[in-house]
């Protein structure tokens, strides 16, 4: 319980940062800020697939925020979330895994991330006319923060990173505790090592919002009660807390099921596909 408070602790500089960025864009959406932002999209999936490599999940939440904000789009938030590792990695380097068994997870899965971001980006642009815009002013209408009544930017983003924090906090934390009563053993149960199905189990599990579960997925593949592709496909759908922050941020239920459903899909195939190749 100790580790899950420092580490959502961690989650606070990110979530300000972001907010604090978020605000910033929103007082100069217009001229040269706007036009950069434009541009930069066109490479999201690529800079959002080496950021969600770092591990640590704030880069998800940060991510998520960051599309309800309409600041990065749907591909280039799929790729972080595909990308992020969260615990995996340091759990493995505890354990004395080969360096290049981490090498291959995170190179396979910056590289799957990529693909499946600018794919993404391509077929949504060939499918819909009009891009989403900026509005920083859509998180606010969906939340009781009233920032909109203070001047600047420092008050409204202290506000939306307690409000976003606290939310984290009981709803992670009480999946923290079912995973402490439930945990690993509950998981060795689900047959992990048998094809295909272990991956569509294993996908199913990184989807749970909570560090404890990359953390559990590392033990069991260590210990031999999970195969390489139900590995690779639970960290593929493991965004850490970036699903639980954009379903508080993002109120379009029709975008967040379909972003969700995408990420279950693309990471079982892809942990199917890669988990070989371990």
């Amino acid at each position: 319980m100790i580790e899950f408070i420092q580490e959502t602790l961690l989650l606070l500089p990110f979530l300000f940062g972001t907010y604090l960025v978020l605000e910033t864009i929103e007082a100069k959406a217009g001229g040269a800020l706007g036009r950069w932002l434009e541009r930069a999209r066109s490479v999201g999936p690529l800079a959002g697939s080496l950021a969600g490599a770092i591990p640590q999940c704030g880069v998800s939440a940060a991510a998520a925020s960051f599309y309800a904000g309409g600041v990065i789009t749907v591909g280039t938030l799929v790729a972080v979330f595909l990308s992020t590792s969260d615990e995996l990695l340091p759990v493995l380097l505890s354990k004395q895994a080969p360096v290049s068994l981490m090498s291959k997870i995170v190179g396979l899965k910056i590289l799957c991330a990529i693909a499946a971001g600018f794919t993404i980006n391509g077929i949504l642009a060939l499918l819909m006319r009009r891009r989403r815009d900026v509005s920083v002013g859509e998180l606010c209408e969906h939340s009781l923060c009233h920032c909109r009544e203070h001047r600047g930017i420092l008050v409204p983003a202290l506000i939306h990173t307690v409000e976003i924090f606290f939310f984290i906090a009981v709803v992670s934390g009480a999946i923290e505790l079912a995973m402490h009563f439930f945990g690993e053993g509950c998981l060795e149960k689900l047959q992990l090592t048998r094809p295909f199905f272990g991956e569509l189990a294993a996908g199913a599990i990184g989807l749970v919002p909570n560090c404890a579960v990359s953390v559990a997925g590392a033990e069991l593949y260590m210990n031999g009660a999970m195969s390489g592709g139900a590995l690779m496909a639970s960290s593929f759908t493991g965004s850490g807390l970036g699903l639980l922050v954009l379903l508080r941020t993002n109120r379009n239920l029709k975008e967040n099921v379909c972003i969700v459903l995408s990420v279950y899909v693309l990471g079982v195939v892809l942990g199917a596909l890669t988990g070989p190749l371990l």
